[in-house]
């Protein structure tokens, strides 16, 4: 038999508690039969062996007794009661006509009860055998079930803070917790390091930043900037207002991955309120006709977070849509959770392009305007923080669909729960 066809027979649908249990009954069956065998070998022997011992002593015994004949009565019996009495089947005379056939027959019954006792004994035993292998299977493998649980619940969270910490015998079931634990120390504090550099020198740029626009403000509103320098002071102010602009993202990125300290009530329909007002003056310069119909939509959170969220999800659909195109704005709640989206036209995307935009510094081919390709990365970062969930569909048309859900106030969202109107899931953040 080939590998491919042996690997074709393997039971590789059954968990691996099965698949113990299957080999350990196997084992023990093989093994079961084998000593069966031998032990029917062994008894044969050991009844042939004794053959030569009975077999020679019966028969002399009956030739003894043929020669002699039967004892003699005494001269003055009657010599009618002198015969030979007959012999019967199932006398002693008659047992002792073939003592060779007779020990056969008696080995063939002791030989075959020994079997069947035998092949009784082996199935009761390897029935029990393989509840006592499920068990010992069951006890072994749940603290690896532990760590799975435990490994599931780190990687769809927000934060590296949990840890396994196994406890019991040092085996190697805890050698791989601790190895885990260790594991998740190092990535704890490389994303903390990087969070914190990010935070620091995005406040740190902030200062040279705001004396440079001070000094190029200053002497243009004097009118002392010859009238050939003005247009490359403009643009030197225009760049540094694109730089602000992209601190003030990487400033809310990494506080967007931090944990929310003390979650407070907000409203998602008062965030898209304040998106659409905040926005319309650049939607009117664009183009773009914002429609709205916030309903409420409580949820518990960092306000400020939550305000940035609708923010960039309605400055995205602005940005990257087309002149005298369209952007919708809705809130609501479901059963367990707030939602805001956002619907706008613009640019046919394929939906394999869907989750690069969620990525840090991805403007998109069709990008025409001064965003910074920090928006929907930063949503993604804040809506994971919020223990909620973003999902992306490109819209029919050109354009895109873009939902973020939260747990409602006082209730419990599960953010990996199936969506209603499932939509290609972006990448969820790390760290």
């Amino acid at each position: 038999m080939n590998r491919p066809r042996l690997r074709a027979l393997l039971p590789h649908g059954l968990p691996l508690r099965g698949r113990l249990t299957l080999l350990t009954t196997a084992l023990f069956a093989i093994l079961g039969c084998g000593l069966l065998l031998l032990n029917w070998l062994s008894s044969r022997q050991l009844l042939g062996a004794y053959r030569d011992l009975v077999v020679p002593a019966a028969v002399t015994t009956d030739t003894a007794m043929t020669e002699t004949g039967p004892p003699v009565p005494d001269s003055g019996a009657a010599p009618a009661e002198v015969a030979e009495p007959p012999r019967t089947p199932g006398s002693p005379q008659a047992a002792l006509v073939d003592p060779a056939q007779a020990f056969d027959d008696f080995q063939d019954s002791v030989l075959d009860g020994l079997l069947q006792r035998s092949l009784l004994m082996l199935v009761v035993f390897t029935v029990l055998a393989a509840v006592l292998a499920w068990w010992a299977a069951r006890r072994s493998l749940r603290r690896i079930s532990q760590v799975t649980a435990a490994a599931q619940r780190i990687s769809t969270g927000n934060t590296l803070d949990e840890r396994l910490g196994l406890t019991g015998p040092h085996d190697e079931v805890r050698e791989l917790g601790d190895t885990f634990d260790a594991m998740l120390d190092r990535l704890d504090h490389s994303f903390t390091a990087q969070r914190r550099f990010t935070a620091h020198a995005s406040h740190e740029l902030r200062t040279p930043l705001t004396l440079q626009r001070t000094a190029l403000e200053i002497p243009l509103a004097q009118g002392r900037v010859p009238a050939g320098l003005k247009p490359a002071v403009q643009r030197a102010l225009d760049a540094n207002a694109r730089t602000e602009r992209l601190i003030a993202a990487l400033l809310t990125l990494a506080r967007g991955e931090a944990e929310v300290p003390a979650p407070q009530p907000a409203d998602l329909a008062d965030a898209a309120r304040d998106a659409i007002a905040d926005l319309a003056d650049e939607a009117g310069t664009a183009g773009i006709r914002i429609t709205g119909s916030p309903r409420p939509a409580p949820v518990a959170g960092d306000p400020a977070l939550l305000r940035q969220v609708a923010l960039n999800l309605l400055a995205n659909a602005v940005r990257h849509n087309h002149r005298d195109g369209t952007a919708s704005v809705a809130t609501g709640t479901t059963d367990a959770a707030a939602y805001i989206e956002v619907v706008n036209t613009g640019p046919v995307l394929a939906p394999d392009e869907i989750p690069s935009l969620f990525e840090a510094f991805h403007r998109g081919h069709e990008h025409h305007g001064n965003g910074s390709g920090l928006g929907l990365a930063v949503v993604r970062t804040i809506t994971v923080t919020h223990h909620g969930r973003v999902t992306a569909a490109p819209r029919a048309g050109g354009g895109l669909i873009v939902r973020v859900e939260l747990p409602r106030q006082g209730g419990e969202f599960d953010g990996q729960a199936g969506d209603p109107h499932p939509r290609p899931r972006p990448p969820r953040a790390h760290g």
